[in-house]
C-alpha cells in the first residue's frame, strides 16, 4: 500500500520558488522510483509579497491550515521593503514557534565533490551534525523598548532559557550520539552570560550523567568559532543555543561548500504538529528569476524530509546523487564556480537518481 504524505508548500520570496521547485521535482522522482511513497503539494503565496498585498505574511489562520500537514517545505524568506523582523517573526519563527519545533537539525558534512576554502582537511574531517535549541534561548521575544526616542532610551533583549526547553535539547543531542556512537560537544559562554549559560552547563552536565557510554566535550562559543577553522574534526554531534547555533552553522556552511549546500530541518520530536524542512540560505533577491541559483541546498534539506518519514534509505539516495553532481562538476551553478541553471541542476540530480 502506497504512503501519502501531505507536504505544505511555502515557496516564499526570491529564489525560494526557483529551488523548492527543483525539490519537489526531486521528492517527485524518488517517490515514483521507490513506489511505495507518494507526495500530495498544496502551494501557499505566503512571504514578503503577499505582505506588501495584504500587510500580513500569511493568512489570520494560517497555522490552523498547516497544521492539516505532515511536513512544511520551506523556500526562503525576506525581501527589501519589508523589514527582516517582520518576515522573520511573522512567518518562519512563528512556525517554529507555534508548532513547538524546539530542534533544530542542520549537517555540516563535506561532501565528495564539494569546495572547502580550507587548506590541507581532508573530507571526513568536516562531518558535524549541529543540533540548536529552536524555540526560546535568545530568540525567545521577550524584551522591552524603554522611553523610546528619549536621551534615557534603555532596550531589553531577554534571553529565556527553560529547563525544560534546555532539558529536551540536549537529552535529544545525547540519544542522537549515542545512536550515532560519536561525540558530543555543547558550546556555551558561561563565563560571559553567568545566569544563561552557566544554567546551560550545569543542565548539560546533569543529563550526561545517564549517558555514560556518550565522549562529552564543552567549549566556549568564541573557542569553538577557531577549533571549527583550525581542527573541524573534533567536532562530531554538535548542541547549542539557538543563537550560537545560527551563527555558527553558517561557519560551518562556510566550510563544506558554501551556503547553496547548507539545509535545515525544524523538527516537532512527538510529532504533535508537522516539521518544516529548508535550505538555509536567503532569499537572494539580487539573482531572483536569472535562473542561476543553487538548488542543492533545497534537495538536502528533502532528504531530511525522508529521514524524518523514517526512510534514510531515500535521504542516503538523494545525497548520493547530489555528491555525484558534485564530483562530476560539469552541472553546477555560478557559487559553485560552473555556468549551469537552476534547472538544469535539479535535472542532473534526477538523472543520478533514475541510476
Amino acid at each position: 500500500m502506497v504512503k501519502e504524505y501531505k507536504i505544505a508548500v511555502i515557496a516564499g520570496d526570491g529564489i525560494g520558488p526557483e529551488v523548492i521547485d527543483e525539490g519537489i521535482n526531486v521528492l517527485n522522482e524518488v517517490a515514483k522510483v521507490d513506489g511505495d511513497i507518494a507526495f500530495d503539494f498544496t502551494h501557499f503565496p505566503w512571504g514578503c509579497e503577499y505582505y506588501a498585498e495584504t500587510g500580513k505574511m500569511m493568512d489570520d489562520d494560517g497555522m490552523e491550515k498547516l497544521k492539516e500537514f505532515d511536513a512544511i517545505y520551506l523556500g526562503a524568506v525576506g525581501f527589501p521593503g519589508v523589514p527582516d523582523h517582520i518576515s522573520l517573526w511573522d512567518l518562519l519563527l512563528k512556525i517554529r514557534k507555534g508548532f513547538d519545533q524546539y530542534i533544530n537539525i542542520r549537517p555540516i558534512t563535506l561532501l565528495n565533490g564539494a569546495p572547502c576554502p580550507l587548506e590541507g582537511v581532508k573530507r571526513e574531517e568536516i562531518d558535524m551534525l549541529f543540533i540548536r535549541e529552536n524555540s526560546e534561548g535568545e530568540y525567545a521575544g521577550a524584551g522591552d523598548w524603554l522611553f523610546k526616542g528619549k536621551p534615557e532610551e534603555v532596550v531589553l533583549q531577554t534571553g529565556v532559557f527553560s529547563r525544560k526547553g534546555t532539558e529536551r535539547v540536549i537529552r535529544y543531542a545525547f540519544e542522537e550520539a549515542r545512536k550515532m556512537n560519536k561525540s558530543l560537544t555543547s558550546i556555551s559562554k558561561g563565563n560571559a552570560l553567568n545566569y544563561s549559560m552557566v544554567f546551560w552547563d550545569q543542565i548539560f552536565d546533569e543529563v550526561s550523567k545517564e549517558y555514560p557510554d556518550v565522549q562529552t566535550y564543552s567549549y566556549l562559543v568564541d573557542a569553538a568559532s577557531m577549533l571549527m577553522i583550525k581542527d573541524p574534526k573534533r567536532f562530531e554531534v554538535v548542541v547549542t543555543s539557538n543563537l550560537f547555533g545560527d551563527i555558527l552553522t553558517d561557519l560551518g556552511a562556510a566550510i563544506a561548500g558554501g551556503l547553496g549546500l547548507a539545509a535545515g530541518a525544524n523538527i516537532n520530536p512527538e510529532r504533535d504538529y508537522p516539521s518544516m524542512f529548508e535550505p538555509i540560505h536567503g532569499s537572494a533577491p539580487d539573482i531572483a528569476g536569472e535562473g542561476i541559483a543553487n538548488p542543492l541546498a533545497s534537495i538536502w534539506s528533502a532528504s531530511q524530509m525522508f529521514d524524518y518519514f523514517h526512510r534514510p534509505d531515500l535521504g542516503a539516495r538523494v545525497l548520493k546523487a547530489i555528491e555525484d553532481v558534485l564530483t562530476e562538476k560539469e552541472y553546477v551553478t555560478p557559487d559553485l564556480g560552473g555556468n549551469a541553471s537552476t534547472s538544469e541542476v535539479g535535472a542532473r540530480v534526477i538523472h543520478y537518481l533514475k541510476g
